[in-house]
């Protein structure tokens, strides 16, 4: 019953992936081709901001099938950190267009262009509906997995953006200041920064083994030390394998007096603590007088 719960929890996360990048590049191609033809620089940045999460869409795609590879022995843990390496390339090449975005708003700044707020309005109201629907495809799982957290953070902002055009639209339509076309797209440059600079910051540091996020070394000491007969616990390694599996090493120094029961109940009572700390993968050195050592691997569920 679990396996099965599990595939289809993968099969859904795969077909939200497919329906976000197919509906998502439809609209990337409409919202192109009309601000084109009707020189609007809003629906071009949006445009070009939406083809850019179509790529984060597809590689976290990539990325999500690359986690259910299983390890061999080249790579003992499977390709699971491909998933937080594509999180660091998708903010690389997300700042890149920002740069791109940002310096023509600007030049366009200087010399505003006639255009038709109504279709610019109305195509935005198009994305609002694209991108709204293809984030709520995210929402259950979006707290599993800092990729599809980035797909549905990627999905919202870009109906909040969307939104924005919109009124910025209405507002052309009915006072002619098209000026407000390169401020809407200088707006959605620092959206998009203020987002990018959150997860670049994130997936750098999983990408350089720290500390996953909401794991306190000061927490797992606490916790260690709690438990009767735990004397002491160092060396306390802790990193992310992807970006929803986290493992950790330390070692733990138990009292001279522990017998091998109280050894084997301490154990599982980290088991229990550590797993609701989110590390799933526990490897544990234990110590006695400190000329006893013994490996111990234990695996949280």
């Amino acid at each position: 019953m679990g396996h099965d719960h599990h595939h289809h929890s993968v099969s859904a996360v795969n077909t939200a992936f497919l329906l976000g990048i197919v509906f998502n590049l439809l609209f990337v191609i409409v919202e192109a081709a009309v601000g084109f033809a009707i020189h609007s620089l809003s629906l071009l940045s949006d445009a070009a901001h939406n083809l850019a999460d179509v790529g984060t869409l597809a590689l976290s795609l990539v990325a999500f099938r690359l986690l259910k590879v299983k390890p061999n022995e080249q790579y003992t843990y499977g390709y699971r950190k491909t998933s937080i390496l594509v999180a660091l390339f998708n903010s690389v090449v997300l700042l890149v267009c920002i740069g791109g975005i940002a310096l023509e708003a600007i030049q366009r700044s200087f010399d505003p262009q006639p255009l038709s707020g109504q279709t610019i309005a109305l195509i935005a109201g198009i994305g609002i509906v694209i991108n709204g629907t293809s984030a709520l495809f995210f929402l259950r799982k979006k707290e599993k997995d800092i990729n599809i957290k980035s797909a549905y953070l990627h999905l919202v902002s870009d109906a909040l953006v969307s939104a924005g055009i919109v009124v910025g639209g209405i507002i052309i339509y009915f006072t002619d200041w098209f000026w407000i076309d390169s401020a809407l797209s200088i707006i959605i440059a620092g959206v998009i920064l203020i987002s990018t600079l959150k997860l670049l910051k994130e997936s750098l540091r999983l990408s350089l083994d720290g500390v996953p996020k909401n794991i306190s070394i000061q927490d797992i000491k606490a916790r260690a030390l709690r438990i009767q007969g735990v004397s002491d616990i160092h060396h306390i390694h802790i990193w992310a394998l992807s970006s929803a599996e986290n493992a950790m090493t330390a070692h733990l120094v138990l009292n001279k007096e522990t017998s091998q029961e109280q050894e084997q109940r301490i154990k599982n009572e980290l088991r229990h603590e550590f797993g609701h700390l989110n590390i799933q993968h526990v490897t544990i050195e234990t110590e006695r007088d400190n000329n006893k050592s013994k490996d111990e691997n234990c695996q949280t569920t």
